[in-house]
Order: C-alpha cells, then structure tokens, then sequence
C-alpha cells in the first residue's frame, strides 16, 4: 500500500516546494518511512545563509492584514484542509508512523486550530480604565491595545505531532499579523510544507511564512541568535529548551517542553473506567504525547485488579501497519527510540519490576507495554519515556500519591481518578504541574485553551490559541483626556 501512496497528490511537488526560494537546492535532507524504512520524500537542506536571507525576507514585508482578513485566511485554511483531510493524514502517517486512527485525528485539531485562530482575530483584545477612580485621579481614561511584534518569530517543532503542532505555532501569528519562520522536525518535514501551502493558497502572503528544513546543530544557533529575532517558540525536549533559554539572552521564549504526567487512581474509582483512560491516554499517537499518561500510580488495595484491566485492554489494543486502518497505534518515529523503550524496560524489570505485556520491537514498531511492581526511582518513571509503556506504581495514601506524582523535575499535567471532593480539591492545589483533569487523561484539552507546564516542563508560559496571541503581541496603553 505505501508504495502506491508515492503517487499520492498529497505528495505532489508544491508540498516539497520551499516558497521564496529560501534554500541552496544543491543540497537535501531524506524523509523516511518508520514502518519500511523507504525514502518519502526530500525536502532542502538549509545553510546559515538561507536562514539569514529569510529573515531580510520576512522584516522587508510589513503585514497590513485587517482582522477580518486574517480571519478569513484561517477559516479559508480550515475548509482547505478540511476537504482535503485523507491526503493530509496520509502524509502525517506516512512520514511518521503514526496509524491513520491517529493521523485522521490530528488533521481534526489542526483544523479546529484555524478555526479557533480565525474567530480570536476578530475580537477586540483592548482594555479601558477610568482614571477618576481615588482622589488623586483625573478626568482621563486609559485604552490598550495589542500589536504585532517587530521583529521575527521563530518557531521549532517535534515530530510528534507533525502538523498540529505547526498548526499551534503558525495560527496565531497570523491571528496577530506577525512574520515566522519555521523550523519543523527534520524527521517529519513534509507536513509542515503542505500546511503552509493550504495557507498560502488561503491567501496568505508568503512572508509571514517561511518553512526551513536543515540540520538544527548548523541552523538553529542563527535561527535563536539573530538580531531581527523577538521571539522563539520551542516545543521539544528539556535538554533543548534549556540551551534555547540560555543561548537566547534577551529576547522571549515560550518554552513547551517534556512531561512525566501521572494519572492517579485511588481506591473509590471505577476500576473500569480508569483503566479505559489509562491505555487511550498511554497509547494514542503512539505514546508520543508530551501529556502522554507515563506513569499509573494507584492505591494499593485496587492495584491488583486495575493492573489487570489494563493488561487485558493493552492486549486488545491493535497496533501495526499504520495503514491499516483497524490498527489503533503505528509505529513510534524510530528505530532508535523503540529501543531506547526495550531497554528501559528490560531495565525496570532486571532491577525488580515485573513485565505483564509487551516489550516486544520489530524495527521502529513497538508493542504496548505493562509493568507493575514499579518503584519511582527507576529510569522508566523517573526519566520521561517517550512511547507506549504502561508503568504501574501502588501506593498507600493520599498524601502518598501527592509525594509521588510531584517527585519528578517534570510539571505539565495530570489526570485524577477518584469521586472524593476532598481529594480532588487536594490534587488540585498540591500538583505541581500546569494541568489537572478529573476523569480524564492528563492530555485532555481543547486547541483554544491554556496549555502547558511548570519546572522542567517549561517557564509557566502557555500556548493554545489565546494564550499563544498574547505572547505574540506587545501590549499599549495610551490615555486620552475623558470628561
């Protein structure tokens, strides 16, 4: 089947197409298939240069959109992308890995991004303040309003979610009329230029969006240190981050980094229930969530039959041929990181903590994977494992499990399994971590909501469309005399 999709107009000649002629042609960067390691595609490789000539291309353009253009190029992209959804999510999986299950779902997101981004643009985003509030006030009020940046936003994305991520970046800069450049994951490039050439046919002009595709240890010093840069939007891996946050000195980053997150079930809960969010939450998109269900921690005296729940959901779970449209998970992005899952677990189990499904690899391809008798101070749930691993840690009290889930460096989200007031209440205000959800995976939200994480997760700022808007703007106040 993958063969035939080659000819696939998904993989037409405009979705490798760099627009602007940003980058030296001579030389190019491979994309492969996780599942049968084939070349899908070459996309080009950047240099330094081309960096420098897409940021003298980007400030010489000054975006003069209205908002009701603005808005009217995302809904436009939305509808694109819409009637185009089996090409794009062919595309995703293809280069990803990711089941057509997952990749149909995220083609879903990336258009309710749009479509959030292209209602925002419209609403008025100012403030007024009366002045004659205490005596010492004066007949005056004070307006504010928001503004594009006036230099460049750069933005970085990862492979796990090739275009939605993207989508995140991207939808509210235009919301702002702000100019990007984008660097996506060198391992799933071919989704980022096909979304820029649904907003480009959308209308969008093609200086508020660049796409650069190279080797981030030759491009990404330029990308986070040059002067007409204002901001770096980062979503990654916490080694990543923190150099990005060091290296760019006085300029802002948003900082979406990894996560360790936790759904905690206590004795009260549907057992049931629970294990149904435990496996969607540890096995959607391949494991590969930032807010990715990695570790269970559950009270003692259910955590026998819960662990058997999961055991037996994790082995109904059908995984493979992500083109298989029966198969609930693909591949992970490759063949290093289901290695990287074995080994972790191979070591969790040499040291104490006992295997009840899966482990089993096959190049990138990596089964769901159970383990109970799970201490916190293995590699497994200490570091975050980026894939589809079910670690089940028993505990004994409230106050037990709250100890738990914060004594990782990680902060992002959490979900909670319980129908106690008390607890929840407690879980709410004694997380450290940026998200609780109550009956429900630790990932849940919508595209326009706050998202985003505390500590090693990132530095409390969030995305999601509106959160996103206000990073991408300065805010002005100005005061006018008011009778």
């Amino acid at each position: 089947m993958n063969a035939m999709l080659q000819d696939h107009p998904a993989f037409r000649a405009e979705a490798l197409r760099l627009k602007g002629e940003r980058a030296t042609r001579a030389r190019t960067l491979d994309v492969f298939d996780p599942y049968t390691g084939t070349r899908v595609g070459t996309v080009p490789l950047a240099s330094v240069d081309d960096v420098r000539a897409a940021f003298d291309y980007a400030v010489a353009y000054q975006a003069k959109l209205t908002r009701y253009e603005r808005s009217q190029i995302l809904e436009r992209a939305a509808a694109l992308l819409r009637g185009r959804a089996e090409a794009a999510s062919d595309l995703i999986s293809l280069e990803s890995g990711l089941s057509k299950q997952d990749s149909r779902y995220e083609i879903g997101r990336v258009a309710d991004v749009f479509k959030f981004a292209s209602i925002e643009a419209l609403r008025d985003d100012g403030q007024s303040f009366s002045c004659d509030l205490t005596q010492h006030g004066k007949k005056r009020r004070v307006f504010s309003q928001r503004e594009p940046l006036a230099g460049v936003i750069v933005a970085i994305t990862p492979f796990n979610h090739p275009m939605n991520q993207v989508a995140h970046k991207i939808a509210p800069a235009i919301a702002t009329n702000n100019r990007v450049v984008l660097k996506p994951s060198e391992k799933v490039p071919l989704s980022a230029f096909y979304l820029a050439d649904i907003l480009y046919e959308a209308g969008l002009p093609a200086p508020m969006l660049q796409v650069l595709t190279g080797d981030p240890r030759e491009i990404a010093d330029e990308l986070i240190t040059h002067p007409l840069v204002e901001l770096v939007t980062f979503t990654g891996c916490v080694t990543i981050g923190k150099y990005i946050a060091a290296k760019a000195a006085y300029r802002r980053v948003v900082l979406e980094l990894g996560g360790n997150d936790p759904l905690i079930v206590l004795e009260d809960a549907d057992l049931e229930r629970a294990a149904t969010l435990a496996v969607q939450g540890s096995y959607k998109n391949s494991g590969q969530r930032c807010t990715a269900v990695k570790r269970m921690l559950v009270q003692k005296s259910v955590a026998a039959d819960f662990t058997d729940l999961v055991v037996e959901k994790t082995r109904a779970w059908s995984f493979g041929d992500p083109f298989d449209v029966s198969n609930q998970m693909g591949t992970v992005i490759d063949v290093a990181a289901a290695q990287l899952f074995e080994a972790r677990v191979n070591e969790a189990v040499a040291v104490g903590a006992r295997l009840r499904i899966g482990n089993r690899r096959n190049g990138a391809l990596y089964s769901p994977t159970v383990l109970d008798c799970v201490d916190p101070s293995m590699t497994v749930v200490r570091e975050e494992t980026f894939g589809p691993v079910s670690p089940i840690i028993a505990f004994e009290t409230l106050d037990d499990a709250i100890r738990i889930s914060n004594g990782t460096p990680f902060g992002l989200s959490s979900g909670v399994c319980t129908n106690r007031q008390d607890a929840i209440t407690r879980f709410i205000n004694e997380l450290r971590v940026g998200t609780v959800n109550v009956w429900e995976v630790p990932g849940y939200r919508i595209e326009l909501t706050p998202f985003g994480g505390i500590k090693d997760s990132g530095l409390g700022y969030k995305e999601g469309v509106q959160e996103a808007m206000k990073s991408f703007t300065n805010l002005k106040t100005f005061s006018l005399p008011w009778e």
